[in-house]
């Protein structure tokens, strides 16, 4: 048996053992193939099965060079919805490939697909992956992406789509805030990326502002918040340059379920001429709280959406919404309201004795979420119980008390 089947059968033998005891069990010993290797394959796999179920699958031998990489790339349920953004049978080059999750992905739909990945080792494993993925149409070219375009200026090579994905850290490892602080900047990037492609998406981080991104991009066609159902994950941004962008960006909060996206769309102009969300009548048992998705969150659309499922407000800031009846479609999830009680002294006293186990929550409240529990010694916990400490329209603060 050769080297490469031998390592092929230890990780499909091991997919369920302990690696740390695997690590002590081989130790020193000459197995014929690349211990430490096998091993960072097995962990890595059982570590992002749920992120990358459909690459993994697709290809046994599917490679990571390093636990870090598998943690930065991007989940397949994500690249398919970036792949979607792709024409069918264009060209796209990927400007920051990683592991190349999202150039795979696009490598289904369109006709080539050009990786570019300045770190030797990951292209390397990208040329691994896509030929066991048998993804011919794409190319991992080892390079800077700035060095890249500027011979793709220099050359007159043409795509259809640029991708690029600046990373999310300045080089002090802080977070930053602003599209141009990213790396590569994009910003300063632009009059070359305009000249060598028909449209540019961003894959920006969720921190940015949405209104100063757009402005630094000079009016994109869309601004997507991409999100799962429980977190917001990141801001894409779609800029054409084969045809003149007229009107106002849309601004998209999409969050995507398995293989499903729903969409909210708006503009901030159609946003500012909806009517403020009524706060009466006000909120009683047998309501339903309605929480915006993340994406929603992000977004920020409160006022059109109130409008758009009957929603009614609390306090402006409170960002949480009720209604008397659930609506469907709406993006977020519904609770139903069990009980509306004051923030009071003898509320706090005797709450937790009939919800010893919820989970809680605090908008615009003057206190995290985490404060109000240890005020309530609730303990943490999904009994089918959430409590929500909210300010109402008039100032109050509230406690309401639902069930999911």
């Amino acid at each position: 048996m050769d080297c490469e089947n031998k390592f092929r059968e230890f990780i499909s033998a091991n997919a369920n053992a302990d690696t740390a005891a695997l690590r002590l069990k081989y130790a020193g010993r000459d197995c014929g193939f690349d211990m430490a290797s096998a091993l960072l394959q097995i962990d890595a796999r059982r570590k992002f099965a749920t992120k990358l179920p459909d690459t993994l699958a697709a290809f046994p031998g599917f490679m990571f060079p390093g636990m870090l990489a598998g943690e930065q790339c991007t989940s397949d349920a994500l690249a398919a919805y970036h792949s979607s953004l792709v024409p069918q049978g264009g060209s796209v080059a990927d400007l920051t490939a990683g592991l190349g999750i999202d150039a795979l992905h696009m490598a289904s739909r369109a006709t080539q697909v050009v990786a570019v990945e300045r770190d030797a080792v990951l292209a390397d494993t990208l040329r691994h992956n896509a030929a066991g993925l048998k993804a011919d149409n794409l190319e991992a070219v080892c390079d800077d992406c700035r060095h890249f375009v500027q011979e793709c200026v220099e050359r007159g090579r043409h795509f259809d789509v640029v991708f690029i994905d600046p990373a999310r850290r300045g080089q002090d490892g802080k977070r930053v805030f602003a599209l141009a602080d990213c790396e590569p900047d994009v910003v300063s990037m632009l009059p070359q990326i305009r000249s060598i492609c028909r449209m540019l998406i961003v894959k920006a981080s969720p921190m940015l502002d949405i209104s100063a991104t757009i402005e630094a991009l000079e009016n994109p066609k869309a601004a997507i918040v991409l999100a799962t159902p429980t977190e917001c994950k990141e801001l894409l941004m779609l800029v054409p340059f084969d045809s003149e962008q007229s009107g106002e960006t849309m601004i998209e909060a999409v969050t995507v379920h398995g293989r499903t996206a729903n969409t909210f769309a708006f503009t901030r102009r159609i946003e500012a001429a909806a009517a403020s969300p009524a706060t009466s009548p006000a909120i009683k048992a047998g309501n339903y709280i309605a929480e915006p998705s993340p994406a929603i969150m992000k977004a920020a659309p409160f006022k059109l959406l109130c409008e758009r499922y009957s929603l009614r407000g609390f306090s402006n800031n409170t960002k949480l919404f009720f209604s008397d009846s659930p609506t469907d479609g709406f993006p977020g999830l519904y609770h139903r309201v069990i009980e509306v009680l004051p923030y009071s002294s003898s509320v706090i006293k005797t709450l937790a004795r009939r919800y010893p186990i919820a989970e809680v929550a605090a908008r615009n409240f003057g206190m995290s979420a985490e404060a109000l529990r240890g005020r309530l010694k609730v303990r943490d916990g999904d009994a089918g119980v959430r409590i929500y400490g909210v300010t109402a329209a008039n100032g109050d603060r509230l406690l309401i008390v639902t069930e999911k």
